[in-house]
């Protein structure tokens, strides 16, 4: 043997023995317990410590109703009488909603699911030593699905849960719930990240959840899901089910939502949402493939609200949003989830992908301002509108409206039962684009479009993006 070979044959020999002296031992890794201790662990000193901070939360609401003759339930007197008949005094019952929910800080305010407490008259919080307490509502956003009460503990300290950053959380960290499901008293179960950013769950327009295998029922809602050291990543609030129990799909509300709603509530006395100004659509991998990207990544921006903050950013049509402040984002859900989360009057930083080039702007994070003024105004006299609630629209009002995407014009905001915009078919949200051929771009010029007699009309709308066209009369 030469002494070339010699010399490659043991430095093989001596890699080979660091490679084995230097890696770790996967079978030493995944030992059995090595004394009574090491059997003895349990989660129970950190449910010692977190459970306190969850409470029981109890919703009350009285409901009138009129005992009504059982001659009228038949559908010939219906027909003539409708629902305007009925004997006795009306009577009041009383519907309970349950729910869970989390102390986070001493002095008594807490989070919980907008769901637990919509349409309560009255709300009790019972803390985990069964003390009562009358809860003030602070406030309560359907789009993300969140509440924040207050209870008055007097001079008492409460125990509270510290809010994580839920960026800092992944997939396959072992997590617990904490909650109240079904009513049969505090509960905690375990499980894992299952996944993160979940955009399609269809539970709100800000979807950005966190999945996981804990499981989590009716009654959970509204409860802790912490992480190993204590801290809240989440709110739990929905699941994944067919027949109402759990199946190891569950959804909380990120952290980074729950502080920036707290955060409104309590200081500002409302929640303001900075606005991107700015729409698109997911970049499929026909897009990154025209963009230069490596992968299917961001959203591909395509229509700029004039004089907002996206085009005053230099945003433009065409360009891909790939993060947000270092964050990625992979659809528009998750891009309109990392601008909510900011807060107002400062600026983010945006990393954006343009004819096959990178670049960053900064977007000034600011309100959605109200202009033009909504001139709220409910349609009467002879024309198909007629019953209708009505308002300009603008970027404040489609923000309270929940609106990812608008055009400027007027949008219904609702109708009186029994009248012609009711009976024809108009819905909440519709946007009114045309009255018998005439533009309408105000509530002003379409007040003055119905006062004009006509005996056809023909009213245009746009409804999800579609354009409908009703004809009526003629």
């Amino acid at each position: 043997m030469t002494a070339p070979i010699r010399s490659i044959l043991l430095a093989a020999v001596v890699a080979i023995l660091c490679l084995f002296t230097n890696a770790p031992d996967a079978a030493a890794q995944r030992q059995v317990p090595q004394s009574r201790e090491q059997m003895q662990l349990s989660f129970a000193p950190l449910v010692k410590a977190a459970a306190p901070a969850v409470v029981n939360i109890y919703g009350r609401r009285v409901v009138r109703s009129r005992v009504v003759s059982p001659l009228f339930n038949d559908p010939f007197f219906r027909r003539f009488f409708g629902d305007r008949f009925g004997f006795g005094v009306p009577r009041e019952r009383v519907q309970n909603s349950l729910g869970s929910g989390i102390i986070v800080d001493a002095g008594g305010t807490i989070v919980t699911n907008h769901h637990v407490i919509a349409g309560a008259d009255e709300i009790t919080v019972v803390l985990a030593d069964r003390r009562e307490f009358e809860a003030e509502l602070l406030g309560s956003d359907e789009r993300t699905d969140l509440a924040v009460l207050r209870i008055d503990p007097g001079e008492e300290r409460l125990a509270f849960l510290e809010l994580r950053d839920s960026d800092d959380v992944e997939v396959g960290d072992i997590v617990l719930a904490i909650g109240n499901p079904f009513g049969v008293g505090q509960t905690v179960t375990s499980g894992i990240v299952s996944a993160l950013a979940r955009t399609q769950v269809g539970i709100s327009d800000l979807n950005f959840f966190i999945q996981t295998d804990a499981a989590i029922n009716p009654g959970n809602s509204g409860g802790a899901l912490i992480g190993m050291d204590g801290g809240l990543i989440g709110v739990n609030t929905a699941i994944y089910s067919k027949g109402g129990g759990s199946l190891g799909i569950g959804f909380a509300v990120p952290s980074n939502m729950v502080r920036t709603v707290i955060a409104g509530f309590t200081t500002v006395g409302k929640l303001v949402r900075p606005w991107l100004g700015a729409w698109g659509q997911p970049v499929t991998s026909e897009i990154a493939q025209s963009l230069g990207l490596e992968r299917p990544a961001g959203v591909l921006i395509n229509e700029v609200y004039s004089g907002g903050p996206a085009e005053r950013a230099g945003i433009r049509v065409g360009d891909a949003v790939i993060s947000v402040n270092n964050r990625t984002v992979d659809d528009p859900k998750a891009l309109n989830f990392r601008i909510a989360t900011l807060p107002v009057g400062e600026t983010a930083k945006l990393r954006l992908v343009r004819r096959g080039r990178e670049t960053r702007v900064d977007l000034p994070l600011v309100a959605p301002v109200e202009n033009p003024p909504r001139e709220v105004t409910e349609l009467s006299g002879r024309h198909p509108l007629s019953g209708a609630t009505v308002a300009n629209m603008s970027p404040a009002l489609a923000d309270e409206l929940g609106l990812s995407r608008f055009r400027p014009g007027v949008v219904i905001l609702g109708m009186r039962r029994g009248t012609p915009a009711a009976r024809l078919g108009f819905q909440p949200g519709d946007t009114v684009l045309e009255v018998n051929g005439g533009e309408v771009d105000s509530v002003t010029g379409l007040k003055r479009s119905v006062t004009k007699p006509a005996a056809r009309w023909q009213v245009v709308i746009e409804r999800d993006g579609e354009k409908l066209n009703l004809v009526i009369g003629g």
